[in-house]
């Protein structure tokens, strides 16, 4: 049986390891915390920080296959262990890229893949030098997370707001939507793309709200997003599941927002809504099994379920009976015990024949 293990805990390892239990597989979970969501769904749990390099070679040495569910990793212990045979989905060359937004922006220039104008900025007195390529976007190179690491900066004053540390100053899109395009690929380079997903942001927290499947968007669009999704994903020579956000501008011009190289926030739809769900084709990945059927089965909304603003504490989730009165909607609760303003404590995904309702 297949040894799989799965680098961090949250509720993307969660819903990964629900679909685990259809593969002959052993699976293992890296964590720090032992109340994770992941936690007990696993065959084998270890205590041990994702980041240290002695946790993760020592997690993955006597495994078949690793993988990730958030990016912030120790990429020196994946590449001690592929060298060592260890087949590891995304690739650290790509993780590599893909985890510092400085080297996923000149990616992007170096393989022709269209993406907002950017400046890089090692601190803030070299932020102060670009007021006149006001409004952008300040990113942080690194650690950045569901909002957090980016700044809007719109005029001079807003400069002081800047991250005085590697980052990246992205020029505003006249936005008309942002998309994602969900993309796996297996070892023997064989890819597959979703519908494109529509994208709705909470502007306060920063994060992904609802998202609408499939995104209505004009066939010209679409054929420009599938092929953007897809060079990005061949150019990056990894095996795996990507996640591409994509802007759509106000002319029909898509660009590159960013890459996901794991399963992604803008994919749990495709649990009910689709043949085969995100979290079942990256075990097909792993595995190597024959990829699985991206169409969808009905046209879906997706909605975060975060914590309420102001409330810290044991999670109470109020209007669970009335939701689950819904007959074509689907809840999907991460098993945290704890709520915080804007934490992510689950997700509900409604299908219909008709978009409308």
């Amino acid at each position: 049986m297949t040894k799989a293990g799965i680098l961090g805990g949250g509720q993307l390892g969660r819903m990964l390891l629900q679909e685990a239990v259809n593969y002959p597989v052993d699976t293992w979970v890296l964590e720090n915390d032992t109340e994770c969501p992941a936690a007990h769904l696993c065959h084998h749990f270890i205590k041990g920080d994702i980041r240290s390099f002695d946790d993760v070679y020592a997690f993955g040495k006597n495994l078949d296959v690793l993988t990730i569910e958030i990016e912030n990793v120790n990429l020196e212990a994946l590449e001690k262990l592929e060298s060592e045979g260890i087949k590891i989905f995304p690739n650290p060359a790509s993780l590599k890229i893909i985890r510092d937004k400085i080297l996923q922006k000149q990616f992007y220039q170096q393989n022709s893949i269209p993406t907002p104008e950017f400046k890089i900025t090692n601190n803030r007195s070299e932020l102060n030098q670009y007021e006149s390529f006001l409004p952008a976007v300040h990113k942080l190179a690194t650690g950045g997370y569901d909002g957090r690491g980016v700044q809007l900066l719109d005029k001079k004053d807003d400069l002081k707001l800047g991250f005085d540390q590697p980052a990246i100053l992205e020029k505003r899109v006249d936005l008309q939507k942002e998309i994602a395009m969900l993309v796996a690929m297996n070892s023997k380079g064989e890819t597959v793309i979703y519908p494109p997903v529509e994208m709705v942001f909470d502007k306060y927290l920063n994060q992904l709200d609802f998202q609408l499947c499939p995104a209505e968007i004009t066939e010209k669009s679409l054929w420009k997003a599938e092929a953007i999704a897809l060079s990005v994903v061949r150019q990056l020579q990894s095996p795996g599941f990507f996640a591409i956000e994509l802007f759509i501008d106000r002319e029909g011009g898509v660009l590159v927002n960013e890459t996901a190289p794991r399963v992604h926030n803008s994919g749990h739809h495709t649990i009910e809504a689709h043949f085969c769900s995100q979290f079942d084709m990256l075990w097909r990945v792993l595995l190597n099994y024959p990829l699985g059927n991206t169409d969808a089965i009905l046209p879906s909304v997706m909605v975060n379920i975060v914590g309420e603003p102001d409330v810290k504490g044991e999670v109470d989730y109020a209007g669970l009976e009335e939701v689950l009165q819904i007959e074509n909607a689907f809840v999907h609760l991460y098993g945290k015990k704890e709520t915080k303003p804007g934490r992510k404590m689950g997700h509900v995904t409604v299908i219909s024949k008709e978009r409308q309702e």
